[in-house]
């Protein structure tokens, strides 16, 4: 997920978002340590995802 996406993004959605993200991570997790999963990448790309969503929802929650 992009940036600008990101932004687009209300509250409410970045939080669904983020649920999203953790799970999917947790599963590619799971799903690697029992067999090696045919793109290991995807894990580094969404665990980067999960922190760009909590990076914007802590910036918003400063301003």
């Amino acid at each position: 997920m992009k940036q600008s996406e990101i932004v687009s993004l209300s509250v409410a959605e970045l939080q669904d978002q983020l649920t999203q993200l953790t799970s999917a991570y947790n599963n590619l997790r799971s799903a690697h340590a029992i067999s090696p999963i045919e793109n290991p990448l995807q894990i580094r790309t969404v665990r980067r995802s999960i922190a760009r969503v909590k990076t914007e929802l802590s910036k918003r929650e400063l301003q």
